[in-house]
């Protein structure tokens, strides 16, 4: 969800794989990206702008900006072979935490202002979806360190003076609710659960409990890139997708009728000499 509440970002898996953005009072839904490539997992910035992952200039996927809106073309901000995926914004809005995969999968830092990237968390096991607490003095994030994925957190910056495991069974897409008191994961099963944390210096935490059962789709396989649901900015909606089964009454069957694709094979395929 956008800063103010009002709109979403997401990407739709079809054939062009893009960014799109739904206005929530005028229930539309409008075309952010057209490159023919993969973009995807937006995130928000606080200036109107979406930071996504996009293949169009490299194999897998590096960092892009434009402007939600579409007033201006996308910027590419980072260059490698590595594959990376945005992962959340610090509350100023000057930071950047995502997951770059190259022997394993990292959470690194950048500084939007300059573009300067550091590594921030980077083991011989598996860390993603980092996401910066509201006070920004915790950094919350997924690792396979035990051998599934778990929830954990790091005070930040300084990510190597402590750690502690936040989900007791499994756990995956952690965030914090917008007030800051509250960390938010997804179970094994599905279920969204919730822990407590007490505001102050020291990290203090409660007992995970289950908030909304696993009627959603979150991804899958477990351990999969973004996260799949959100809170409003007020903390009063959660944003969900919801998990369409063979007994949904409400899904319409559709046929899509390509036209004239041979005159587009022609066009792209040159013809053999």
């Amino acid at each position: 969800m956008s800063p103010d509440g009002t709109r979403v970002a997401l990407d739709i898996r079809d054939q062009d794989n893009d960014i799109w953005i739904w206005d929530l009072a005028r229930e539309t839904l409008k075309r952010l990206t057209t490159d023919p490539a993969l973009d995807r997992f937006p995130v928000w910035t606080l200036n109107n702008q979406i930071i996504f992952s996009s293949a169009r200039s490299s194999p897998l996927g590096n960092l892009y900006r434009q402007s939600a809106d579409g007033t201006t073309s996308p910027e590419r901000l980072t260059k490698t072979q590595n594959f990376q995926v945005p992962a959340s914004l610090s509350p100023d809005g000057t930071q950047l935490v995502f997951t770059e995969t190259g022997t394993t999968r990292d959470l690194m830092l950048m500084q939007l202002d300059t573009r300067r990237v550091q590594s921030l968390l980077a083991t011989p096991f598996n860390e993603q979806n980092g996401y910066i607490s509201q006070n920004a003095r915790w950094l919350a994030y997924e690792s396979d360190e035990s051998g599934q994925f778990q929830v954990y957190v790091r005070p930040f910056p300084e990510v190597n003076s402590g750690l502690w495991q936040v989900s007791t069974e499994g756990g995956t897409q952690p965030m914090w609710a917008r007030a800051g008191q509250e960390l938010l994961y997804v179970a094994p099963g599905g279920a969204l659960m919730s822990v407590r944390v007490e505001p102050g210096p020291m990290w203090k935490a409660g007992t995970p409990a289950r908030i909304i059962e696993g009627k959603y789709f979150y991804g899958n396989p477990v351990g999969a890139f973004g996260r799949t649901y959100d809170i409003s900015p007020d903390g009063s909606r959660f944003l969900m997708i919801k998990q369409v089964g063979d007994s949904d009454q409400n899904v319409v069957p559709q046929v899509v009728i390509v036209q004239h694709w041979l005159d587009e094979l022609k066009q792209r395929v040159p013809a053999p000499r």
